[in-house]
């Protein structure tokens, strides 16, 4: 995923999460259940970042105990 998504993606993947969860948000008015949806394409977005961060330095990490543990093992 790129930065961050365009307007016309943050629009489509609101307008899926509300025909996910619309039932679930019905009590809301329309205006709240878009803010809402909008909101959790926010923190879709927020969490997708980094997690794409922490991701890569873990693999590192997870490769380099292997390796110090293999080496380990042979000794």
């Amino acid at each position: 995923m790129k930065e961050s998504l365009d307007s016309k993606s943050r629009k489509e993947l609101a307008n899926k999460i509300l025909a996910l969860l619309g039932e679930a948000m019905q009590p809301l008015s329309k205006e709240f259940q878009m803010l809402m949806a909008d909101d959790l394409v926010t923190v879709f977005e927020s969490r997708f970042k980094v997690l794409s961060r922490v991701q890569t330095p873990m693999e590192f990490y997870v490769e380099t105990a292997s390796e110090i543990e293999h080496q380990l093992i042979k000794a």
